[in-house]
């Protein structure tokens, strides 16, 4: 009975989550560099978030399947995970570390009711597309963003 006790507690104590803050912050701008022409390329999503007093830099890497329009990605029929991440608003909840900056995926409401809703419903439920939070990757890049000067400043 011990043994179950304490491997139970060795996987709650190893398994949770670091303390990370979770604060208020506001998109101030974002960049893409989009895959052209790509068969199973990736196409690069910067975003500088102000949270406080500290400027935030995080991007995400998804992988792109697509032919004569950068702006499509056939593959997020298939794995909506992979589809960029978008600002629910201008101020969101984020929480950082030192590597990542975590926010939330705004809920997508269902469409039209027929056979390939449902599909496409269990498409996004089998590949965990409904998780609410997206894990940016954090990031020192600022040369990049042309609208905001907080953002380009270090």
């Amino acid at each position: 009975m011990r043994c179950v006790v304490l491997l139970f507690a060795a996987t709650v104590t190893f398994g949770a989550p670091a303390d990370r803050p979770q604060v208020p912050a506001q998109l101030l701008d974002h960049a893409e560099f989009l895959c052209a022409n790509c068969f199973f390329g990736a196409s690069k999503y910067y975003y500088c978030f102000a949270a406080g007093d500290q400027i935030l830099v995080g991007y995400e890497k998804t992988p792109v399947l697509n032919w004569e329009d950068q702006s499509k990605n056939y593959l997020t029929t298939v794995r909506p995970k992979w589809a960029p991440w978008t600002a629910p608003g201008e101020t969101m909840p984020i929480s950082y570390d030192d590597k990542h900056i975590w926010v939330t995926r705004p809920v997508v409401q269902p469409g039209k009711e027929n056979v390939w809703a449902h599909l496409r419903g269990f498409a996004f439920w089998a590949s965990r597309g409904e998780s609410k939070q997206v894990k940016l990757q954090r990031g020192n890049l600022r040369d990049i963003f042309t609208n905001n000067d907080r953002c380009r400043v270090r």
